[in-house]
């Protein structure tokens, strides 16, 4: 058994945030297994011409197991192209475990996830001094259910910047955990198919952002940012400061 299974992530959408560790896979694979319904199948031109490339969208864990050991079996290299960065809601873990199980070698090439995609397109930090610290990355809780700690009030009160996936479906839902944590006036962002030509941006607050959500029509490929950090006042960072001192650079005195 000479081949290999790769997952790479996709990145957000726009064919050329792939990384080019991932593009250079891509260009050397034998067999493609992707997620068609999220994946920008203009990915797929990096491949050579004529490499079997599988829509996962309709197949089971089982399926995509016996595509990946029927190519390693025969000494191909198997992409799995996932959307995004795959350690993220991709679903790899038991793909993972599964190939362990079969002694099947793996590994697994980082890609950008659309929540950063979603920041680049508000032009947005969510780390700023005095303001937040910390990026909580969760969900609502669906078909997949989501433990009772991780409850999205529960987080809402840190009050932290916040990035919910695969939730606009049920924003009315999102906005009531929400307020138990932020206030009304919070500001609230929602980045449909963040980096795609498609790409639409609604901004708005706790108070209001159900409304304008229900009026673009959007129900699904979306991230929901919320917090402090999307319109407000804070502090310069140290790491820039004149004033301040560390490994590479003397301060000068206060003026």
């Amino acid at each position: 058994m000479k081949g290999e299974v790769i997952f790479v992530g996709a990145g957000p959408g726009d064919p050329e945030l792939i990384t080019l560790k991932g593009m250079r896979a891509l260009g050397r694979a034998d067999r493609v297994i992707y997620a068609g319904s999220l994946v920008n199948p203009a990915l797929l031109q990096h491949c050579r011409p004529n490499t079997p490339a599988h829509d996962s969208a309709n197949l089971t864990l089982e399926d995509v197991i016996k595509l990946m050991r029927e190519g390693v079996v025969q000494g191909e290299t198997v992409v799995r192209l996932h959307t995004g960065d795959p350690s993220v809601y991709g679903a790899i873990q038991e793909q993972m475990d599964a190939l362990a199980e079969l002694s099947i070698p793996y590994s697994v090439i980082p890609g950008v996830s659309s929540v950063f995609a979603a920041a680049a397109a508000l032009k947005r930090e969510f780390t700023l001094p005095d303001v937040s610290q910390t990026l909580i990355l969760t969900r609502m809780a669906g078909r997949t259910p989501v433990p009772d700690k991780e409850d999205l009030s529960a987080l809402a009160q840190h009050r932290a910047s916040m990035a919910i996936f695969l939730s606009v479906q049920d924003m009315g839902q999102v906005v009531r955990e929400l307020l138990q944590g932020y206030e009304p006036t919070t500001p609230i962002a929602v980045v449909y198919k963040a980096s795609w030509p498609e790409e639409q941006v609604i901004m708005g607050t706790l108070a209001n952002i159900v409304a304008k959500v229900r009026t673009a029509g959007i129900r699904k490929t979306a991230q929901i940012l919320v917090g402090d950090f999307l319109n407000t006042e804070y502090a310069r960072s140290k790491l820039y400061d004149p004033q301040f001192t560390h490994e590479f650079r003397q301060g000068s005195p206060e003026q």
